[in-house]
């Protein structure tokens, strides 16, 4: 397998097993932590972070998985991803519906080959049908994904919660620290790096 297409699928473990970590933390929160308590962040609230990241995860993998059928892009994205803004009110309902979304990246990434990464995708917009590639899209929900990741990390520190560590995931000499979290999440290292 071409090395560029391993590193997505990677990206995609990588993803869902930072996410993993970072929800199980988030869930050892009462609700009022998770929801209500004013944070300083770009979102106010943990929950509302949580709920971001899940939504545009939602958007983009929708696109994405279109194009790869040869369909057109979704005609209302707002309505179908967006409304509500917020669509868990829990941490635990979050968390189930934010692995379903991690699994269905990574099956996508799993199915990519030279020509569907060749294949535009496209979004409809306020302004417009924007069309882009699925590394570059990929790349933006990665680093999306990262971004508030962080942010909710750092809202974990104000709490009772010790924020979990989420950079044992690449390294080989590694692979002890993140081995707990894959039998919890059926993953092997094989499905991540290959035979």
């Amino acid at each position: 397998m071409h090395q560029f297409l391993r590193y997505l699928i990677a990206q995609a473990y990588n993803n869902a097993w930072a996410n993993h970590r970072l929800l199980r933390a988030c869930a050892a929160l009462s609700q009022d932590e998770f929801e209500l308590a004013t944070r300083t962040s770009f979102f106010p609230s943990i929950k509302m972070t949580l709920n971001h990241n899940l939504t545009v995860d939602w958007f983009y993998i929708d696109a994405m998985q279109r194009a790869a059928r040869g369909d057109e892009p979704h005609p209302d994205y707002c309505a179908a991803f967006f409304e509500p803004e917020e669509p868990f009110a829990t941490c635990a309902a979050l968390w189930a519906a934010q692995k379903a979304c991690d699994q269905r990246l990574i099956a996508y990434c799993r199915q990519l080959d030279e020509a569907t990464l060749a294949r535009d995708v496209g979004i409809l917009r306020d302004d417009g049908l924007k069309l882009d590639t699925p590394a570059r899209l990929l790349a933006h929900l990665s680093q999306h994904q990262i971004h508030h990741r962080g942010q909710v990390h750092a809202m974990l520190s104000g709490t009772g919660i010790e924020p979990p560590q989420l950079d044992e995931f690449y390294s080989r000499g590694e692979s002890g620290e993140r081995a707990p979290d894959f039998a919890e999440l059926g993953f092997t290292e094989a499905d991540v790096w290959g035979a």
